[in-house]
């Protein structure tokens, strides 16, 4: 859906890299490696995106660091279109609320760095979940989306064990 609104693959990987997750940083060289693209086409559209506001740098050494800027006032609305395309929007609606004893849940992956990808990786913050229901919610959630879903559920306190803050995206909270 989102390829027919907006033609260039550099700009959709450069919005997910960005406002998926919006703790994201990266720099030049460090996307046309991850991207394998030329350091041209996406020095242009990070130069657009900065531009625009999307974006903003700091310079760190001689490297030029970006990260979406949250204040803009369409970040929420980008970030909202993103969950939508990634899949993301539906394990919320589908899955998250209907759980039960759930106090947290994380992306973590390809999707929590931006990356597209055909997996939506989950941990599951909880206790006393019912987890017949749960795959059985994954299963519709799979099927509405054509994404698979793994996830995996852990008791309060273990958070440290399993996420790593910077490759993790608190995407629902209990205390919301």
């Amino acid at each position: 859906m989102l390829e027919s609104l907006i033609t260039s693959k550099t700009r959709i990987r450069l919005l997910l890299k960005f406002f998926l997750n919006s703790n994201t940083t990266a720099y030049l060289r460090n996307l046309a490696s991850e991207f394998g693209e030329s350091t041209n086409a996406i020095r242009q559209e990070l130069n657009r995106f900065e531009e625009s506001g999307l974006l903003t740098s700091k310079m760190s050494g001689n490297k030029k660091i970006f990260r979406a800027n949250t204040g803009h006032p369409f970040f929420p609305e980008i970030n909202k279109l993103l969950y939508k395309h990634s899949g993301i929007d539906q394990i919320i609606d589908q899955v998250l609320k209907k759980i039960g004893n759930l106090h947290k849940a994380f992306l973590t992956g390809d999707l929590a760095e931006g990356k597209a990808g055909n997996i939506i990786d989950v941990i599951l913050v909880g206790s006393e979940m019912n987890y017949e229901y749960i795959a059985r919610l994954v299963n519709k959630a799979e099927e509405s989306t054509s994404l698979k879903v793994r996830y995996i559920t852990i008791r309060p306190g273990e958070e440290k064990k399993y996420i790593n803050n910077e490759e993790a995206l608190l995407i629902w909270s209990a205390e919301k």
